[in-house]
């Protein structure tokens, strides 16, 4: 063990100015989107909050989101939510969408989060959110430009089962609840 001199910042005079930077305020668990909680909520889909990751568990049928707070705004965290809800509608009792997919990165995985993005910001359009990109929108555009090298319609295609998605979501909010 090494013992350490340490001093409070304000101890301290002439460091630069990221010394003295304060911790950004977290994101406020009032600020929610309330007409997209009703969005989603109305969907009756089994959505869970924890751990650190957001996806669609296909099997057990459930949405997982991180906690709100994680994240950086109520937009990114919608746009998430609506992300995995376009995934969660793949499922056999619901529009039965399968691209073939044995494991993660090939291409029938691709194709699924193609459409789950353009499903998201369909949603997004219609909910009134506008999100910022994130940093996995990079990594799932390699995905992507390999499906659409192969692929020239693939987009078009990706765009139709998006709107079959969104629509199907849409289809689930009661009478006069539309976003």
């Amino acid at each position: 063990m090494k013992g350490y001199t340490v001093f409070n910042v304000e101890q301290v005079e002439g460091l630069p100015a990221h010394f003295y930077a304060t911790a950004a305020p977290g994101l406020d668990p009032v600020a929610r989107i309330e007409s997209a909680d009703l969005f989603f909520a109305n969907t009756g889909a089994d959505i869970r909050h924890g751990g650190n990751q957001a996806y669609y568990a296909s099997e057990p049928d459930y949405v997982q989101m991180p906690p709100f707070v994680s994240f950086r705004d109520a937009e990114s965290y919608c746009a998430t939510l609506a992300h995995e809800l376009c995934h969660w509608t793949k499922h056999p009792s619901r529009l039965a969408r399968d691209f073939g997919r044995k494991k993660f990165g090939d291409e029938g995985y691709a194709r699924e989060e193609l459409v789950a993005e353009i499903g998201a910001a369909f949603l997004c359009c219609d909910l009134g959110i506008t999100p910022e990109p994130r940093e996995d929108h990079a990594a799932y555009l390699d995905h992507w430009l390999k499906v659409l090298k192969e692929d020239k319609r693939a987009v078009f295609t990706a765009a139709a089962y998006a709107q079959k998605a969104a629509d199907f979501l849409h289809g689930l909010q009661p009478q006069g609840v539309e976003a």
